[in-house]
Order: C-alpha cells, then sequence, then structure tokens
C-alpha cells in the first residue's frame, strides 16, 4: 500500500508528465516575441508568409473543466510555443480529444452469503492540437 505523500507526489509526476509542448523545425526560427502578438489561423493567410516549425501539444497537465476551458490552455501553449521561435501565427491543423485515463469508484456490501454492489467510471478526456508555425510577412499596403 502506498503512503499518501508518495501516493501524491506519483500523481504530480503522471500530471507534468503530459503537459510539454513539442517543435518540428521546418524553417528558420526568428527573435522570440510575446505569445501575445501570435495570431491563430484556421486557414492559411492571403499574405504571404513563412513557414517556421510544426508544433503540437495538449491540455494535459493542466487544472481545466471543460471542453472550451482545455481547449484555451491548449491554444495557450502553442501560442507561446510559435512565440519562442518568433513565429507571429499559427495555422491550426486540428484539435481533438486524447483519452488519458479512467476514473472509477466502486461499492459492494455482503451478508449471509449475498453481495450487492455497484460501480461507475469515466473516461478522462483532454485537448490535443497541432499547427504549423508560421511568420506572416508585414502587409506592403500598411507601409
Amino acid at each position: 500500500m502506498l503512503k499518501l505523500p508518495a501516493f501524491a507526489t506519483l500523481i504530480a509526476l503522471a500530471v507534468l508528465s503530459g503537459c510539454a509542448t513539442s517543435h518540428v523545425m521546418v524553417g528558420q526560427a526568428r527573435p522570440p516575441i510575446s505569445p501575445d502578438q501570435v495570431q491563430i489561423y484556421v486557414h492559411p493567410p492571403a499574405g504571404k508568409y513563412v513557414e517556421i516549425a510544426l508544433l503540437e501539444s495538449s491540455s494535459n497537465g493542466s487544472l481545466a473543466v471543460g471542453a472550451q476551458a482545455k481547449t484555451n490552455v491548449l491554444i495557450s501553449r502553442l501560442k507561446a510555443e510559435a512565440a519562442s521561435l518568433g513565429a507571429n501565427g499559427i495555422i491550426l491543423e486540428g484539435v481533438g480529444d486524447i483519452a488519458v485515463g479512467t476514473v472509477g469508484t466502486a461499492y459492494a456490501t455482503g451478508s449471509n452469503h449475498s453481495a450487492v454492489g455497484f460501480g461507475s467510471s469515466a473516461t478522462v478526456l483532454h485537448k490535443k492540437g497541432d499547427g504549423l508555425a508560421i511568420y506572416v510577412e508585414p502587409d506592403q499596403a500598411a507601409r
């Protein structure tokens, strides 16, 4: 049987192990910028842009509850990674759910050679997303 502090340490390690955002370079990185300057695109922008990296992240490890909150965490992590590479845009390639485990509970009681019990379980879902970090060239008309 695990003691409570050891169990809590295991849970913390499990939560923290899945929260990394990764990238694969497909172009040249630029100087880092603020994540607030990174624009999300669901379609490629109309203007000229340069591909920088393929991004992947998830909401795993966050305490967000609900689909929208988990998506917000995912987008925030993608923006932070893109910004660290100097990308000012992300073409979002996909967002979906991933199962990271289950939570279950059960209760049973018995007496005189009979027993009664019930149980339930639920799948724990997080959001996972992929995108292409890009640098969008400044609009020539804005000059």
